[in-house]
């Protein structure tokens, strides 16, 4: 069993910054942080005091996290980047929220003397006297503290205060690892209530010395203990006072933070074979689980609960039959076929999951050239006359403006010649669609046909398919290439109306062109040729797509799974010490790495830097080391040069390192291994919230004409999956109840007082 604890982030947006170039504005990102670790980076918004993100990201990090920082951060091409401010949630202000933190937070300074960071190991002692008794502090060493200095190191001291007095360690040249292991004494009084004040700082020849930290001791609370050692976090002075908040604008965030202790796999497996047995059994009325699940879940988690779900069973292999179920249930209670997958139901959120973690890369290889076009040509295109911005035109000398009709003229051409690429593209691409996806596609198709078999509802079928490949995947990843990682950064004014148009015309191909979807903008009359006959390559597609051959799509799947399949590919900048001197002496190569489950590899391949690039390989390559049973616990950052190490210039080789690994902040991202054990620890925890509810339905079912009905035959389900079920229920909190993992965490030290 373990402890697990992940974080939900949304980036939404800032309003009022201030500017920080000449012109008035500023060029904001965000830079998020735990425990001074920086983990993501937005993209940049260019030229606005009021910049749009909308992104979103899950993270896995130790249960022992202290805090998560947003920093806003001006981009310069010049100078380095200006902090514009941050905001701060700690790990007890996100506890206090158990549906998250959402809204408007003001951006506060950013005071170097509480950007500190790192730990300090002290040795603390109560020593008996003949007269009385002495307060001994032995400074041991630190670890990862704040680089202070150009060279990316600092040069630090400790000084430990009590009583008035006041004493100092030797400073340790160039290091953010430093060894001391010096001892102060105090005389001790009886009753003193003054506390013990260990102080890091940098030391500067010239300027002022640079805080790096501090841990204030309660006095009273170790003379009960005595004895105390161990690592201490160094914590922020926060005794100036504060400017007024607002001034520096705001930034609005969705977090939410999970605490899960998942219990071994065992425990979890009366839970996975029920829903899988229902699922196997397909739609047997309204008594049936997942059908219940649906009725029992609100709107606003039915997102999270559907991928939870989704990679169950996906774990399970039984993911087409999942959503084959799902579809069924949405068709028994669609009457009109123009309104089917058209809600917020369980099954369209499953699909848009599915096709999100099965069908991503498929949908980079159709989508992504067409997409790099758009943002490389930055043409101007409109094709709304009342928008329509008229410019000059001509070589040097020859100006004139441009009329109105050419302006809507070439701006049809050109979104006609994006739509044409992307149709043929996604024509060419059944056999690159992935065999999964396709089955499934293939069972939607059948069951819509069977389900509305009149000639009137000829095209419906084919909408079913297009309503979760067109409009909620192709059309969605249009709009927003970033948040589909087809782009590094968002796309300008310009190019977001291209975007924009070119999403409604697939929209329009994907509902077969009906009267409906031409009369809410006429002004997209330009682009009907085109439309109507990506209609014809869209349907043929789609019956090539679904009329594949169970065969092949085994010999397909047997072929793809001799491969392994890459963890994270992309380049890589390396960095090259030409000397002993600062970065300024180095040079920097660039490769494309690619990491799978088997291998690390590169070659001299050109590709554009991601701005992520750096945290999603460290992300990558910790999940591929995660099982590693001979992973170090800790390493030295620097190297071994001459006769000691440069980091913390201990002079044997084969002596621990001196900072701990980080091996347990990672992102996640939709191509993630599946993790069999937290899934099913989700939806036991979705399930326990609304047991009340279930219970109530039970209550109907088994009062209503229902009751009477039993399985008839082998391999049917039982008579009352319900109660079966809220049997393993009540048998996983009984193992929650009994498991160390699941008692109250211990009481942290309690000599460790901060002072504000």
């Amino acid at each position: 069993m373990a402890k697990r604890s992940s974080l939900s982030i949304r980036i939404v947006e800032g309003k009022n910054l201030p500017a920080k170039d000449i012109t008035g504005s500023s060029d904001p990102y965000c830079i998020v942080k735990v425990d001074n670790e920086p983990i993501i980076r937005t993209a940049t918004v260019w030229k606005t005091l009021c910049p749009f993100w909308g992104e979103e990201y899950e993270v896995h990090l130790p249960p022992t996290f202290h805090s998560v920082a947003f920093y806003v951060m001006d981009e310069d091409a010049l100078s380095r980047d200006d902090v514009i401010g941050k905001v701060c949630l700690t790990r007890d202000t996100l506890a206090a929220h158990p549906k998250g933190f959402s809204g408007w937070a003001h951006l506060t300074e950013v005071d170097p003397d509480e950007e500190v960071q790192g730990e300090i190991h002290l040795r603390l002692e109560v020593v008996p006297g003949t007269r009385a008794c002495r307060l001994r502090c032995s400074v041991l060493e630190a670890r990862d503290l704040a680089p202070k200095d150009r060279n990316g190191a600092s040069d630090p001291f400790v000084r430990v205060r009590y009583n008035g007095r006041t004493q100092e360690t030797s400073i340790v040249k160039k290091s953010c690892y430093p060894r001391w292991n010096e001892t102060f004494e105090f005389e001790l009084e009886e009753g003193a209530a003054e506390a013990l004040c260990v102080e890091a700082w940098d030391w500067d020849l010239v300027s002022r010395n640079d805080f790096l930290g501090k841990v204030v001791v309660n006095v009273q609370r170790l003379w009960a203990a005595q004895r105390e050692e161990g690592w201490f976090r160094l914590q922020p002075d926060q005794s100036k006072s504060r400017r007024e908040e607002g001034h520096l604008g705001s930034l609005q965030l969705e977090v939410r933070l999970r605490d899960e202790t998942v219990l071994p796999s065992s425990c979890y497996q009366p839970l996975v074979q029920l829903l899988c047995r229902e699922v196997k059994l397909g739609h047997q009325g309204p008594g049936q689980l997942i059908s219940l699940i649906e009725e029992t879940t609100s709107t606003e988690c039915r997102q999270e609960v559907a991928t939870t779900l989704l990679k169950l069973f996906l774990g399970q292999g039984l993911a087409k039959d999942f959503l084959d179920l799902l579809f069924q249930l949405e068709l028994s209670r669609t009457c009109e076929a123009n309104t089917l997958f058209r809600s917020n139901s369980l099954a369209s959120k499953s699909m848009e999951s599915f096709l999100k973690v099965a069908g991503m890369r498929y949908l980079h290889g159709v989508l992504g050239p067409i997409i790099d076009r758009v943002f490389e040509e930055k043409k101007y295109v409109e094709l709304d006359p009342s928008k329509v911005e008229v410019k000059d035109v001509g070589c040097s000398g020859l100006h004139r403006p441009q009329t109105e009709a050419e302006v809507l003229e070439q701006s049809a051409q050109t979104l006609r010649a994006h739509l044409g690429a992307l149709l043929s593209a996604l024509s060419r691409s059944v056999r690159a669609c992935p065999a999964v996806v396709r089955a499934t596609f293939r069972q939607l198709f059948r069951r819509v046909r069977e389900r509305f078999p009149s000639a009137q509802d000829e095209n419906v079928p084919f909408i079913a398919v297009t309503s979760f490949l067109c409009l909620r995947f192709v059309s969605p990843a249009i709009l927003a290439p970033k948040l589909f990682h087809l782009r590094e950064r968002h796309a300008d004014a310009r190019t977001s109306r291209t975007l924009l148009l070119l999403a409604k015309a697939v929209q329009n191909v994907g509902n077969m062109d009906t009267p409906a979807s031409r009369a809410k903008e006429t002004w997209m009359e330009p682009l009907q040729p085109t439309v109507r006959q990506g209609v014809a390559q869209l349907k043929d597609f789609i019956t090539k797509l679904v009329d594949i051959q169970e065969k092949d799509e085994l010999d397909l799947q047997r072929a793809l799974s001799l491969q392994a399949p890459p963890v994270k590919e992309g380049p890589l900048f390396i960095h090259r010490t030409k000397g002993k001197g600062p970065l300024t002496s180095s040079s920097f190569k660039k490769l494309h790495f690619s990491l799978t489950t088997e291998a690390l590899s590169f070659a001299k391949t050109p590709s554009s830097k991601c701005v992520n690039e750096l945290n999603q390989w460290l992300s990558a390559l910790r999940k591929v080391c995660i099982n590693n049973t001979g992973l170090l616990g800790s390493y030295h950052p620097g190297v071994f040069r001459g006769d000691k190490w440069s980091c913390c210039h201990q002079r044997d080789k084969t002596d621990l390192g001196c900072n701990k690994t980080r091996s347990w902040v990672t992102l996640q991202e939709w191509n993630d291994p599946l993790d069999h054990d937290l899934e099913a620890q989700l939806i036991y925890r979705h399930l326990l919230g609304v047991e009340a509810a279930l219970r109530e339905k039970h209550r109907q079912l088994s009062t209503g004409p229902e009751a009477s009905r039993g399985p008839t035959g082998p391999g049917e389900a039982p008579g009352d999956p319900l109660a079966e079920l809220f049997q393993v229920l009540g048998d996983l909190q009984e193992a929650h109840r009994s498991s160390p993992a699941g008692s109250p965490p211990s009481e942290p030290s309690r000599i460790l007082e901060l002072q504000t």
